[in-house]
């Protein structure tokens, strides 16, 4: 017999069982990841993000997690589901708190179970308790965020409703170097994309790569500047705290990827991304003043450029952005899963999400006319 245990605390986990389990390759399910979260003060009280997250044991011997968390608001998620959130409003119903599956802050596709055991044997017994943890925490729902497709057919169910999405990622297709990649567009589309990078060089703007291990303190703190005015632009501040940045600096460096842009020598802008093994995944970016071209150089043509000098199959660089389509970025479907307590919203939201397949799908086929390749 399996016990869920729910904890408000990474730590009372702990790294060895936690990356037991889940990995150390895929950055975000990282012990150090999620704990750099909670130690920093980005998730916790008074953020809307309350740590809950999911282990399943035999006896005193953990098989799997999970992070879960109690939201108060649809912040940082990506997955939006503001228009649900009104319709329980106006039925004087309450949509927060809330129950989520995710990577607070990070609309990056991959693992959000980890477990050495096979999926089909996991995925039912956290998928059956579900309604009895939202029951318990007063949750008017669940929700799986940016799962593979094989997660979220395991855990669909009549109730248990899935949802597509779409983001655009550049693949590596054995590619030599950027003039190489830049091959493959039709040569208005690579005429294009050559000015462009061309326009930030001629600004006096270079660009250098940093590692992990080779950012420092002064430079990390820089990027934290360029982090925040970006989002002071928009009317709010960041959601992440200076020492999240240094702890993953600290604690996984080989992860770490700082794109820097300087004029005059003088750090501009700047680019964190973070990598496994196949994959960079653009997260962060921040400039003191706007430049020509400046950010499509710094989080998008540098990215490419690590992936093919590294060998990396593929960038993710983030959510949205039709415009990564004419640069080569494909794309792709994406996955989350919606369980909801109240039965009469489930059937309206049933049918919206059905119908917001076919436009996504119909939607997918059009962007892919887009891209800037020659044709076959």
């Amino acid at each position: 017999m399996l016990d869920i245990v729910l904890t408000d605390n990474i730590e009372s986990i702990g790294p060895d069982i936690w990356n037991h389990l889940c990995g150390t390759d895929y950055p975000f399910l990282r012990y150090e990841f999620l704990h750099a979260l909670e130690q920093s003060g980005s998730v916790g009280k008074g953020t809307g993000w309350l740590p809950l997250h999911l282990s399943l044991k035999d006896g005193d011997e953990t098989v799997a997690v999970m992070p879960i968390y109690l939201k108060q608001h649809s912040y940082g998620e990506y997955v939006f589901d503001w228009a649900w959130a009104d319709a329980y409003s106006r039925y004087d119903l309450d949509y927060y708190p809330k129950l989520v599956t995710s990577i607070p802050f990070t609309p990056a596709h991959g693992p959000r179970i980890g477990t050495r055991q096979p999926l089909d044997t996991i995925i039912p017994i956290i998928r059956d308790a579900i309604p009895q943890i939202a029951a318990k925490l007063n949750a008017s729902s669940w929700h799986g965020l940016f799962a593979p497709h094989e997660t979220i057919e395991q855990f669909a169910t009549h109730e248990i409703m899935p949802r597509l999405g779409c983001q655009y990622h550049w693949f590596n297709h054995d590619y030599r170097d950027f003039s190489h990649f830049l091959e493959r567009f039709n040569s208005r589309k690579r005429k294009n994309l050559r000015k462009e990078r061309k326009k930030v060089s001629d600004q006096g703007v270079e660009l250098r790569t940093y590692s992990g291990g080779d950012i420092s303190d002064a430079l990390l703190h820089r990027f934290y500047h360029f982090y925040q005015v970006t989002y002071l632009k928009r009317g709010r501040k960041g959601y992440l705290t200076p020492e999240f940045f240094t702890l993953l600096r600290d604690t996984i460096p080989d992860h770490l990827v700082l794109v820097v842009a300087y004029v005059n020598d003088q750090a501009v802008a700047g680019a964190l991304s973070l990598r496994s093994a196949t994959t960079l995944y653009g997260r962060y970016w921040g400039c003191l003043e706007e430049y020509d071209s400046l950010h499509f150089e710094t989080c998008y043509y540098q990215g490419i450029e690590f992936c093919i000098l590294e060998g990396l199959e593929r960038f993710d660089p983030g959510a949205q952005g039709e415009h990564k389509i004419q640069r080569g970025f494909e794309p792709i479907e994406t996955w989350s899963v919606h369980w909801l307590q109240e039965p009469g919203f489930r059937e309206p939201i049933a049918r919206f999400l059905n119908e917001e397949e076919e436009m996504m799908r119909a939607q997918i086929a059009e962007l892919t006319t887009w891209l800037p390749f020659k044709s076959d």
